[in-house]
């Protein structure tokens, strides 16, 4: 008897941080972050049919988050927007008063990456981050709903009532969360609402989730989980493999070290699982079958690719759905094209079980 999976969201990858290429490490003005080139992302993604689209965050590279959501929330009407916030970057009360904006802009089409990162110039350990990112996160919600903060932490104080943006349209926000750390998964299980993971073997992602539904159950709450993934879809295993490896073929070590390095999180327990990841991959790359880790070589973050045929993916995708796995965000290079290509031949075979 066949089972029917409970719908996913596919999320595709707005690339405002300068992370979009041909061949990774080899730039292409054209497809460097602009308002246009970005603007050309999110609207292929909601051609397509994605449902949601990730914008990241980063300081030194590409354009700002969320002056670009603004910007391009009246040209969408579909797809919801997840933005990406990196705590400690603005007084919680005015992000509460800044998103609720946004999300009243997209008529309630708004959920949240919450980023727990050093700020530019700012060099602080996990534990102290991820206490400021749940203050962050309480203060936030507490106003998006509507309600008055009175609260007294560590990193911030706030006394106040809700403003009137967040008082007439109230709305519990939905907040995306990743880190593997003890104390980044404490901080999802007390405050986030779907937890993030980057790619890894099938028996770790159980194990992780297994591990956060306990944490979550301790606070009272549940957790939603979500993938984060590149994507190498093409007609043939043959083409595919010909694809991810044409991908790579510029990046020689020095290079690929000096792209991972510049990203604020190089040194995460995340990043460095995704090191360990490729380290022990077979001598192709793949670390389990369609799971290919080569393109980690030349970024830094999510470090593993899907590649297959449409089929070969859309089955691998279904094997997370099947243990729990409710959101998946996925990107592909160059961004707009791997999009319509996913949009196309992948989509149809996900929404159709």
């Amino acid at each position: 008897m066949n089972t029917v999976r409970p719908a996913a969201e596919v999320a595709w990858f707005g690339a405002l941080c300068d992370d979009d290429y041909e061949q990774l490490g080899v730039v292409r003005p054209d497809l460097r972050s602009s308002w246009e080139h970005c603007r050309d992302i999110v609207l292929e993604a909601e051609r397509g049919g994605f449902d949601n689209i990730l914008l990241p965050s980063g300081y030194d590279l590409g354009i700002d988050t969320t002056s670009f959501a603004s910007s391009i929330a009246p040209l969408t009407s579909t797809m919801s927007l997840l933005v990406a916030v990196r705590c400690g970057e603005m007084w919680p009360p005015q992000l509460a008063r800044q998103m609720a904006t946004l999300n009243r802009t997209l008529g309630g089409r708004l959920t949240i990456n919450i980023i727990s990162s050093d700020l530019p110039g700012e060099t602080r350990d996990g534990p102290t981050r991820y206490r400021r990112t749940l203050e962050v996160m309480t203060i936030v919600r507490a106003l998006m709903q509507g309600r008055r903060v009175d609260f007294d932490g560590e990193f911030h104080s706030a006394h106040l009532d809700a403003p009137r943006i967040c008082v007439e349209n109230p709305v519990d926000p939905s907040f995306y969360f990743g880190g593997l750390s003890e104390e980044a998964r404490d901080v999802a299980a007390a405050g986030a609402d779907v937890y993030l993971m980057w790619p890894d073997t099938e028996a770790m992602i159980t194990a992780t989730m297994n591990d956060l539904r306990e944490r979550a159950a301790q606070h009272g709450r549940s957790l939603r989980f979500g993938y984060r993934c590149h994507v190498v879809v093409r007609d043939t295993e043959a083409e595919a493999l010909a694809a991810a490896q044409h991908l790579v073929a510029a990046v020689d070590d020095a290079e690929g070290a000096r792209i991972r390095a510049r990203s604020l999180d190089s040194q995460s327990l995340g990043v460095r699982r995704q090191a360990e990841l490729r380290e022990s991959s077979a001598h192709d790359g793949f670390v389990e079958p369609h799971l290919w880790t080569g393109i980690g070589r030349a970024r830094s973050g999510c470090g593993a690719a899907i590649v297959g045929t449409p089929r070969q993916v859309a089955d691998k995708i279904n094997r997370y759905r099947d243990v729990g796995i409710h959101a998946f965000i996925l990107s592909g290079y160059p961004h707009r094209d791997e999009c319509a290509r996913f949009a196309r031949d992948v989509l149809p075979l996900l929404r159709n079980g």
